[in-house]
């Protein structure tokens, strides 16, 4: 399955309106998830991008970071250092999220086998596991590649596997989900 990541710098870059890339998105099929990330925007403007997400997508609507705009979304996705400014106690960190965002769905980054095997004790609903490949996306980002792949049959969480993922590549469980960032524009422009 496909969890869309749309990213509003990305747009900006590309010059494509979040409505626009919406619509090429309803093409695809099985797109159960989508991330909405918006790191620079005011609450205002990611309130309203929001918005126009939830009357055109129908599935999942994830906000990366924004737990202040968790009524307008069904679950929120965190780093690990966005949980960590919760509590460096990350039980801790995820009981004090969850007294903000109820039953939403709770997803949270990781990186290798170590915070893998940290995230099976908390109480999340999937992990995103990355970067499986080079992206410019997220250049900062640390490559893992088939590391990665053994890495997730340590999770006991549903894993979505993201950075470079195409829409043609296949992963076994528990990898269920293949977050597809840049790849969502392909076929149009």
């Amino acid at each position: 399955m496909i969890y869309a990541l749309v990213d509003k710098e990305t747009l900006k870059q590309r010059g494509v309106s979040l409505q626009i890339l919406l619509q090429h998105i309803s093409t695809f099929p099985n797109i159960p998830i989508l991330q909405y990330r918006n790191k620079g925007a005011s609450l205002e403007e990611k309130k309203e991008d929001l918005e126009i997400i939830r009357a055109l997508y129908d599935g999942i609507l994830i906000i990366n970071d924004t737990i202040e705009l968790i009524a307008y979304a069904d679950g929120l996705h965190l780093g690990q250092e966005d949980l960590r400014e919760y509590s460096h106690d990350l039980k801790e960190a995820v009981k004090l999220v969850r007294q903000k965002i109820g039953t939403k769905v709770l997803g949270l980054s990781t990186h290798d086998k170590e915070e893998i095997l940290e995230a099976n004790a908390l109480d999340l609903d999937y992990i995103g596991l990355g970067a499986y490949r080079a992206t410019n996306t997220k250049s900062e980002a640390h490559v893992g590649g088939e590391t990665l792949l053994d890495a997730a049959t340590y999770s006991k969480h549903p894993v979505g596997i993201i950075g470079g993922v195409r829409m043609d590549d296949s992963f076994e469980a528990p990898i269920v989900y293949k977050v597809i960032g840049s790849g969502l524009y392909n076929g149009l422009m």
